[in-house]
Formats: structure tokens, sequence, C-alpha cells
């Protein structure tokens, strides 16, 4: 190993796809292709570079570029003529392909015919975004002669809408390759990557997202604020530029959107507060922009989970490390920059408690989802929350058979995660209270309590950061 942590089921996924391509399949047709996408920074490229390492395979790893069509069939050839591919100094003797047609059909006559071998697109948006005929020569290459020779297609992109469409009816490549989605580090890799107990652990996923690029600047077994006092000293640390860096790539134009997501970065989570906080949106806008944010799965739509229907939408940011640079890291750029990073950390420190709060309840829901061991109830195959528009209750956790409108409710529950505060009687009296309006519950729907210092009250299930962390 060299350091490379978790990615299992991925890797597993990419060895699958190689079966065929080795032993030839079925259909005497053994090439085959799989779309990857995930949010940028996530490690995609490190990931199938780690995969193509350990097949020992002759590989061509292409990058788009985002420039001009020229200048990628240009980037493109020079990569295959470097590639190990065993015919690929036929592109050191032919100048670059003028079109995409030309470039795969070349690409064809250089690889291999006895023996396996990947070809990897990165960044596949930008060869979209440049060429209107990239996505019919792709499904021409492939049907005419990549699937008929033991390849292995790997196209990447950052871009998940449209990586998305590409496998959609109608469109060239349309069932023609396999869908793998990278998401960030888990919590569990977070802790085994950094050497961390468990509560630590949690507090490092909310604040990096679990991106390898943060982690890997984070020194082992250094606690959150060892790590956030290292990186606010640094206007170059990850923890910095990567917020920016995405939200440049994600919108290069759309102004609007992002005062949209700022604005629910810093905690709007109605339709109303939202459009306000934006500089009074008026509400067609404001739907737009919403739009195009839960489109490109940068904001989170939620609704409240119980067995009555609901038009109480609520916001959030999907991404846990943009949710912290939101909130904290953007605004105080040039505060590091001038050198005085201790002043971010100060506002850190002040809000940490609120933030941290509100922004570990999706990722324990998750957890608890994830949870498949007797303490949780049967046929719970949702898990969210439930309010009102009063707030009166909000309910932290919310189990069912089925979301967003549920036939049976399985549990309902509380999360505390508080340093030196267990889960006491109060807050089991508070919770008790709670259930009986949650629509659907009543006295026998079990109670859980999700908490950072445990449990002193009885007739609750109580979770702990280490069972929490196990679901992952």
């Amino acid at each position: 190993m060299n350091g490379f942590i978790g990615r299992r089921r991925e890797l597993d996924l990419l060895t699958e796809l190689l079966v065929p391509v080795r032993t030839g399949g079925r259909s005497g047709r053994p090439g085959r292709a799989v779309l990857i996408r995930g949010r940028r920074r996530v490690g995609k490229s490190r990931l199938v570079e780690e995969f193509v390492e350990r097949t020992g395979l002759a590989h061509v790893f292409f990058t788009a570029v985002g420039g001009t069509r020229e200048e990628d069939l240009a980037g493109f050839t020079t990569e295959v003529a470097r590639s190990s591919l065993p015919e690929a100094d036929r592109f050191a003797d032919f100048p670059a392909p003028r079109s995409w047609d030309a470039a795969l059909s070349l690409l064809a006559s250089a690889l291999p015919t006895d023996a396996p071998s990947i070809v990897v697109l990165d960044e596949m948006p930008y060869l979209v975004r440049e060429d209107p005929t990239f996505e019919g020569a792709l499904q021409k290459a492939f049907d005419r002669t990549l699937s008929k020779l033991p390849v292995l297609l790997v196209l990447i992109g950052s871009d998940l809408a449209m990586m998305e469409q590409l496998n959609t009816y109608g469109r060239p490549f349309y069932q023609r390759g396999t869908e793998l989605v990278v998401p960030p580090l888990t919590p569990a890799d977070v802790a085994l990557m950094l050497e961390l107990p468990a509560a630590e652990a949690f507090d490092a996923y909310l604040v990096s997202g679990g991106l390898p690029l943060i982690l890997e600047e984070w020194p082992r077994g250094a606690g959150l604020w060892d790590y956030l006092d290292l990186a606010l000293r640094r206007p170059t640390s990850a923890l910095l530029v990567s917020g920016e860096r995405t939200l440049a790539a994600e919108f290069p134009t759309e102004t609007q959107a992002r005062t949209v997501l700022a604005a629910i970065g810093h905690g709007e989570r109605t339709f109303t507060s939202i459009g306000r906080a934006a500089g009074g949106l008026n509400p067609g806008s404001a739907t737009r922009s919403l739009e195009l944010l839960t489109g490109r799965r940068m904001v989170a739509a939620d609704l409240p989970l119980s067995t009555r229907p609901s038009r109480e939408t609520r916001y959030r940011i999907d991404d846990p490390y943009l949710r912290f640079w939101l909130s904290f890291i953007g605004p105080g750029i040039p505060a590091v920059e001038r050198g005085r990073g201790d002043r971010v950390l100060d506002t850190i420190r002040a809000g940490w408690t609120s933030w941290r709060g509100r922004a570990v309840e999706p990722v324990l829901r998750e957890s608890l989802w994830r949870l498949t061991d007797e303490r949780l109830p049967e046929g719970t195959n949702a898990v969210g929350g439930y309010w009102t528009r009063t707030n009166d209750p909000e309910i932290d956790l919310v189990g069912a058979d089925r979301a967003p409108i549920a036939k049976k409710i399985t549990l309902a529950g509380s999360i505390k995660w508080l340093e030196h505060k267990p889960f006491d009687h109060r807050d089991l009296a508070r919770l008790i209270v709670h259930r009986a309006q949650l629509p659907g519950a009543d006295e026998d729907t079990p109670l859980f309590a999700l908490t950072r210092s445990g449990c002193t009250a009885e007739g609750v299930t109580h979770l702990t950061p280490e069972d929490l962390l196990t679901a992952w």
C-alpha cells in the first residue's frame, strides 16, 4: 500500500468491470465503459490512478484542460504517444488529429488486441462543452471498435448534472457505460487516516468534508483546533483554497446562485429567509437559483418526515466542507491573507458549538440509517427529521418505512452533540412530548438518543460516536 485509504467498494467495482475485458465476455465484445462522477476534489482521479497502478496494465491517462478543442486534441495525442500502450509510437508519427472522430480511430489502432488495456478520459465535461460532436464520436468509436477490443474505457467528470445526462435516454452514449459515483471519504475513513477517536473524527469530517486534499495536510493524531491553527496560518492551505476553486468551477458566471448559496451557508433555511438574505430576490429568481443549486447537488432540499404531507421545505448545503467554508473560511480569507488567521480561529471557536450542532445532524442521520444491527427497529428504510413552520416541535430524528410521506413511523429521537453534557431525564421528557406531536407516532414508538457525551436517562436507545462510526 502507498497510503491510499478507503474506496474499497469503488476499487472492487472497477476490478469487476475488468473481468469481461480479460476473459472476452459472453458476447464476444470484451470492451467495457464506466462513467465516474463526483464532487470536485473528492479523489476521483486519484482513485483511478490507484486502480490503474494496481492492475499493471498498459494504459493511457488523458486529462482535458478546458481550453479549445484543438488544444485538447493536441494534448490527447501527446499523452497517447507517451503512454504504455504497445502501439503508442503511432501517434508520434502523425500530426494532431483535427477531430475526435479521427483521434479515437487512431487510438483504437494503438490498443492491443491480445491483452487488456485501460483508457482514461478525465474532465469529460470539458470535452463535451468544447465540441458538440464529441459524444457522437465517442459512441461511434465505442460501438464500432473499442467494444470489440479488450479495453476498459474510464470517463471521469466533476459536473454531476452533465455526467448524469451522458447516460440518459436520447444521448449518444446511453446505456453504454456503468455509472460509478465517488463520494468523499467517510467518517470512518477520516478516523483511520488521521488516527482519531470517533467523536473527533466526526469533527474532522465536518471541517474537511472527507476531501482527501485537506486530510492529507492534516497531521495524524492532531485535533480540530491544532489543525485549524496550522491551516489558518497559510493562505495556500487546501482548507482555504478548495472552496473558492469549487465555486469558481461550478458557477463561473452564475453570481446570483452564488449569492443564494452564501445565504444558505450562513444558516438561512427557508425559501423566504434565503431570498431576503440574498438581497431581496424576487420569488422567481430565488426559485431558479435554488433549482440550479439542487440540480448540481450543492444544496439539499429536505421535507419533514411523518405520515402527514408537508410543504415546509428547508434547504441546507449538502457538502459539509462547503458549509464550513461558507460559514467561516470564505469570509475570513482576507484576514488570513493579512496574517491574522488567529482572528478567524477566534470566530470559529465562538460559533463552533452552535454551528456543529446543526451541521452534524444530516451526517448522524445517515449514520443511523446505515446501521444494520438489531438496535434499529425493523422496517426503518428512511431516516429524517420533523418540523413545523413554527419549529414546535422540531424533532432531530424520525425513522420510517419510506420518505417523505410515511405509512409507519418506526422511531423518534434526539441528537445531543455537546461536550460534557449527557442526554438526561429532562431531554427525555422533552422528547416524549415531541413524540406525541409527531404525526404517525404513538407512545409505543421507540426513542433514540445520539449523543457525544453519554446518556443518563432510561427508556431510550443510546448510541455513541463509536456506534455511529461503525455504521460507515
